[in-house]
């Protein structure tokens, strides 16, 4: 199975979580920025996990990025890589599964994945999981205690999903 976990991440946590995912996911899972997720690496993926975090109560834009990235901040954003919703208009169509997930706050009304599971759909990706939430416990994290043990769990959840699709089609 070729697994890509893509992320977004601007102070970590999310990176943190899509590493623990690819490490649930087994060997050969790799976590991968957006930036590093070309079309060639998405060539032929059996299974992507793409993660964001919630800013503005959802999937972030490039404007808010630049919003973000103007304001002084003790904890200022990492913001070499594109965002997920670049990354999304420009990944090549697939026909592998695919699982979303999001690093926010507890209490957000909104999230990131509803756009991840948008963009992957049209695509031709079809749903393995529903998505997950990981929580951070400030503004810019840290993330909450056992979130990276909760995701490398959902890593090796979504393993086993995927050997049951593919005992499925042979």
């Amino acid at each position: 199975m070729k697994a890509v976990v893509v992320y977004e991440s601007l102070w970590g946590n999310t990176a943190r979580i899509a590493r623990a995912v690819a490490e649930g996911l087994g060997s050969g899972a790799q976590a991968l920025s957006t930036d590093e997720a070309s079309p060639d690496v998405m060539k032929d993926v059996d299974l992507v996990v793409a993660g964001a975090p919630v800013l503005g109560f959802s999937l972030p834009t490039d404007k808010m990025r630049e919003s973000i990235g103007a304001s002084p901040s003790t904890t200022p954003p990492d913001l070499s890589h594109p965002s997920m919703r670049s990354w999304l208009d420009s990944v090549p169509k697939g026909s592998g599964r695919f699982a979303a997930f999001e690093t926010r706050i507890w209490w957000s009304p909104g999230g990131a994945t509803k756009g991840i599971e948008r963009g992957l759909a049209r695509v031709g990706y079809e749903p393995l999981d529903h998505a997950h939430r990981f929580m951070v416990t400030g503004r810019y994290g840290p993330l909450r205690e056992g979130e990276t043990d909760l995701a490398r769990t959902w890593g090796a959840d979504l393993a086993k999903a995927m050997d049951g699709v593919t005992s499925e089609t042979v």
